[in-house]
């Protein structure tokens, strides 16, 4: 018996926390737990298994461990990321935007479920969290949708399916966990997860669409009474079109001198804050320029567009790492609920204190995750899950169809920062051997995890919409009738054709990983004129040091090669190369084939 167990101490170990987990027992405390009862088992039967190969004095390693969690920058960004969007929250961005995007799209048909969808991209990009925008766009858009005959269904299925965007658009809290775990750039990860995410936006928007010429009457446009701000779509237009011509402006004529990526803020800035400026003085002075729903469009919007693009466009620039863009967030969000004038003491508490939360429940599952692998690594665990996993029929395609539906289940009952922390760590060097790009993979899984969220019975989402939710009949003040509840069948029924569709995205991610492995093969972009004024500023000509030439050798004066006074350097072997020329900087020939760094003004061009 006892070699039975001795032999089989992996999956013993496994399914016994996999279980305890789905019972409900708290993560950190089971995993540790877990991890520490079967270390010591596994140290009573180490004389029994070759396989086991834990001692007492490995127990020590848990504290080098538990202190590398704490030296990890990467997971600063998960706190910045959640006080932004908490500070979002409560700054009532959500309702301005539902309201100002609805009257915008309010005139054809479906429009207030196109408006939540884009709502929910945004509200994805800036706050990133779940829970909050299922919770506000429900609050918000629900009631106004069932006033003005939206389908239930449509209605309850639309706004959980946008609310759980927030799972697979940068700045994603899963995507930083995924990218942690695989250990991989996070930066490479926003990149990857940026076109699908925006491809599932649109496979949304046409779903919509379809419904509208299908069952037109499930997803009637506004009435003119619930438009209050008109049309104005000549003056909206043109505001567009002179943001437009200030980037241009700005990027090819004014900020020439800069760097390319400062030139891209430069430009930016200039596209937005000038056009917001415009707007603010037109509301203010009546200047009558721009209609209301032009100047309430540009007010509204242009904060979150710049936040976001402070946030994602310096990582994808790379100007930012993603905890300091994270940081830059974070301040942003502060500085745009103060300039609402909607930044207390009281918001400010409990943003911190939910933030404090949220991180310390990381920390804590991180924390139990580590003690867990350690005992599973040590009774060779991993090496159980990889010859499992390479017996699986299909090679890549067939693991990447099982994982899928691993992760697919396990996501309707554990948190993703559980699956993150526990599985994650297991699958990603089978995928390795495989040849599967980990970019490629965390956001596969971050998309399955989405999927998690929306699929009855346990769809966190639908459990957020449900508590919002009317549940029974209410009397709308403004048109003056009853209105029916939301039934828990409609939510669930409503989400269906959203889970479809992200069951197609995910097999269209397989079948075309390039969608996400494009990251690899973006072109670094430099500018001839950054490299020469870089090396010119550095002193002196070539590398610049005092005193330095660069006729011969790296150019210290007293004699040719590398300089030495009174010496020249060695001759070295050729490896069937031509011969070097000899006033090419040391003797040697530039790498690559590139001119000698003697000469900066042959410098290659890269753009």
């Amino acid at each position: 018996m006892l070699d039975l167990i001795a032999h089989n101490l992996a999956p013993i170990m496994f399914i016994m926390v996999m279980g305890m987990l789905l019972l409900g027992y708290p993560v950190a405390f089971t995993l540790a737990a877990g991890g520490m009862y079967f270390f010591v088992v596994g140290v009573e039967l180490s004389h029994i298994s070759p396989e086991i190969r834990l001692s007492w004095p490995l127990a020590q390693a848990n504290m080098n461990r538990v202190f590398d969690i704490m030296r990890n920058d990467t997971l600063l960004a998960i706190p910045f990321f959640t006080f932004m969007g908490l500070i979002l929250e409560r700054s009532r961005m959500a309702e301005d935007l539902l309201d100002t995007i609805g009257q915008l799209f309010g005139t054809v048909r479906g429009g207030l479920a196109f408006a939540v969808v884009i709502v929910g991209a945004l509200l994805a990009a800036t706050t990133g969290v779940v829970a909050a925008s299922v919770i506000a766009m429900g609050l918000i858009s629900l009631p106004i949708m069932m006033r003005y005959n939206y389908n239930p269904g449509l209605a309850a299925g639309t706004i959980a399916a946008s609310g759980t965007l927030a799972q697979i658009i940068p700045p994603s809290l899963v995507l930083i966990v995924m990218a942690d775990q695989l250990g991989r750039s996070v930066g490479d990860m926003y990149v990857g997860a940026m076109l699908p995410a925006l491809m599932l936006v649109g496979m949304y928007c046409l779903y919509i669409f379809a419904v509208t010429l299908v069952k037109p009457e499930w997803a009637p446009a506004l009435p003119p009474e619930a438009r209050p701000l008109g049309s104005g779509g000549k003056s909206l237009y043109f505001i567009m079109l002179a943001a437009i011509g200030l980037y241009i402006v700005s990027y090819y004529f004014i900020f020439t001198e800069f760097r390319y990526e400062t030139r891209v803020v430069w430009a930016a800035l200039a596209a937005t804050v000038i056009p917001y400026l415009f707007a603010l003085a037109n509301r203010q002075f009546n200047l009558g320029y721009l209609s209301k729903m032009a100047e309430q469009v540009v007010i509204v919007l242009i904060p979150p567009l710049a936040l976001i693009f402070l946030v994602l466009g310096t990582i994808f620039l790379g100007i930012a790492t993603p905890t300091e863009g994270g940081a830059m967030g974070a301040a942003g969000a502060l500085v745009m609920a103060l300039a609402k004038r909607r930044l207390d003491l009281k918001t400010l508490t409990q943003a911190l204190d939910s933030t404090a939360k949220l991180a310390t429940f990381v920390m804590f599952i991180l924390i139990g995750a580590r003690v867990f692998a350690l005992t599973f690594y040590g009774i060779s665990g991993d090496i159980w899950v990889e010859e499992l996993m390479l017996a699986l029929p299909g090679g890549e395609t067939g693991f990447l169809i099982v994982v899928t539906i691993i992760v697919f289940i396990l996501g309707c009952f554990l948190d993703f920062f559980e699956i993150a922390f526990v599985l994650v760590p297991l699958l990603a060097p089978v995928a390795d051997k495989l040849g599967i790009d980990l970019i490629w993979f965390g956001v596969l899984l971050g998309m399955n995890l989405q999927v998690s969220f929306l699929t009855p019975p346990f769809g966190f989402a639908l459990f957020y919409l449900r508590s919002v939710a009317p549940t029974k009949a209410w009397h709308d003040t403004t048109t003056n009738r009853m209105i029916d509840p939301i039934t828990t069948r409609a939510i669930y029924t409503g989400t269906l054709p959203f889970i479809a569709i992200n069951v197609l995205m995910l097999g269209i991610l397989i079948a075309f990983p390039g969608l996400v492995t494009h990251y690899k093969s973006e072109p670094v972009i430099m500018d001839q004129g950054d490299i020469n004024r870089t090396i010119n500023n550095i002193g002196g000509s070539g590398f610049g040091l005092p005193g330095m030439e660069l006729d011969g050798g790296l150019g210290l004066p007293g004699g040719p090669g590398f300089g030495l006074p009174g010496e020249s350097a060695p001759a070295l072997p050729n490896f069937g190369a031509p011969p070097a020329t000899p006033d090419a900087g040391g003797g040697l020939p530039a790498p690559g084939g590139l001119p000698a760094p003697g000469d900066a003004g042959g410098l290659p061009r890269f753009d």
